[in-house]
């Protein structure tokens, strides 16, 4: 055989070894691959990909939604940090500075949205409410005592809150706050270890449809974690129907959004000169790396997009309520406010044009009495949730908590109120359907939060490229 033969085949086993993996050691894995490399793709339930919501929200969507969310009527929230836990009093309390919440000074809020009514969305909201009351109340014998007939209203209360997935703050108590949100941004407060734990441990193992005896992945409070448990958790999990599955992913979601959040917003440095805020990739990897976290971590950040698709969904929905030229986001500035109303359309109209938005009429729909058995156990569950914020030790913590848990039940609601929103009048109060100026600041805020998550974990992808 020839020199030039030996040659040939000897280039052709090197190339062979290399290819196989054979001919030395494969570069390792970088961080980025560690994190990302299963966040691709078709997300379970649906038929969206990853990669297109990464470009929807990072080009089209983000930045005007930032825009919006620093106007003010959507920057001052009212909110009551005071409130007591209801399900246990050994709450302690986060003393670090960073946990703190300034609320805003009387002269700092606008006078439109202090107003007892804010002209056309809460006004309206109180008008309907008083026609009703009359109405009920003259269907009601007027024979009845003064005290009867308020016992009615009661009633009535309870049954206009029933398609309500949150239980909302008394935004007339005494110690109900206008907080600007942007003066006090969610991010890395120290708070954490068993207190922040028990938060969430409450929620995953109490309100989530599961059985005690199936353990969760990488539950801190727990003992005697494997792989063995794990793939029980994920048989148990694909076991579920539609709507449990999804209830568990949009709680698994929400939580991987907000470590994200304090994972990009993190103190880097603090002196008596600055302090110093900004992206821990330590941080980020320790929550989200596939091997750290033995796989749990992309699994999480799967259900983040998975809950952006259900609040994109919602928004898309509600997008006749906004439309009615009753509406207005009204804050005391007329030309302010039309321009924000003009925005507000301009972002629903491009989520309205996005292309795989999720299909949620494949929710509670088999028997009719199962399926509102179902979806009554589904809206007490999250119900449960929105009272466990009140919980929280840290009140930065607890507002952000607050916020964005009202902001997703503020988002199932609309989801399941699709009739009603259908047959509102184009103009005059909606009887049927519509949402006070609480749900639409936490709506479109909570909205924001996990855009933002999904902006930083392209800023997170960047940063842990190289890193290995």
């Amino acid at each position: 055989m020839g020199r030039g033969w030996v040659f040939l085949i000897g280039l052709l086993g090197a190339v062979w070894l290399l290819c196989s993996g054979h001919g030395g050691q494969q570069p390792p894995e970088t961080a980025a691959q560690r994190c990302f490399c299963q966040v691709s793709g078709y997300l379970d339930d649906c038929t969206c990909d990853v990669e297109t919501i990464d470009r929807f929200n990072n080009y089209r969507l983000f930045p005007r939604l930032q825009r919006l969310l620093e106007s003010d009527y959507f920057r001052y929230y009212k909110v009551n940090l005071k409130r007591p836990c209801p399900f246990w009093n050994d709450i302690s309390q986060c003393g670090r500075r960073d946990c703190a919440v300034r609320p805003c000074q009387s002269d700092e809020v606008p006078d439109g949205i202090k107003s007892a009514s804010y002209k056309y969305s809460e006004e309206a909201n109180n008008l309907i409410e008083e026609c009703e009351q009359a109405e009920r109340l003259g269907a009601v014998d007027e024979s009845l005592s003064e005290e009867t007939q308020k016992a009615v209203l009661q009633w009535t209360k309870h049954d206009d809150s029933s398609d309500n997935f949150c239980e909302a703050d008394d935004i007339h108590s005494p110690d109900a706050e206008y907080v600007d949100l942007l003066l006090n941004p969610e991010r890395y407060t120290g708070y954490k270890g068993p207190d922040a734990w028990k938060i969430w441990n409450v929620i995953y193992e109490e309100n989530c449809f599961k059985p005690q005896t199936i353990k969760r992945p990488l539950n801190p409070l727990a003992s005697g974690q494997g792989k063995s448990k794990e793939n029980a958790f994920y048989s148990w999990l694909e076991g579920l129907c539609v709507e449990k599955r999804a209830f568990y992913r949009l709680i698994s979601g929400l939580h991987a959004s907000i470590n994200v959040h304090l994972s990009a917003r993190y103190l880097l440095q603090d002196t008596w000169l600055e302090k110093k805020w900004g992206h821990n990739i330590t941080e980020f990897q320790q929550r989200f790396d596939g091997v750290l976290t033995e796989g749990e971590g992309p699994r999480r950040l799967k259900n983040l997009y998975f809950l952006y698709l259900i609040e994109l969904r919602a928004l898309s929905k509600v997008l006749p309520f906004f439309e009615r030229p009753d509406f207005q986001l009204f804050t005391g500035n007329k030309i302010q406010d039309a321009e924000n109303k003009m925005l507000l359309l301009e972002i629903l109209h491009e989520i309205k044009s996005f292309p795989l938005h999720f299909d949620e009429n494949s929710f509670f729909a088999g028997d009719k009495k199962e399926a509102h058995k179902l979806k009554e156990d589904f809206r007490l569950h999250f119900r449960n949730i929105s009272r466990i914020m009140d919980c929280v030790g840290c009140f930065k913590c607890r507002l952000w908590g607050k916020l964005q848990t009202q902001g997703l039940g503020t988002a199932l609601k609309i989801l399941f109120s699709e009739k009603l929103i259908a047959n509102m009048p184009e103009s005059g109060p909606s009887y049927e359907f519509h949402l006070t100026r609480q749900e639409i600041v936490s709506l479109f805020n909570a909205f924001g939060r996990i855009s933002t998550s999904v902006k930083e974990l392209e800023n997170f992808r960047n940063l842990l490229q190289n890193i290995h």
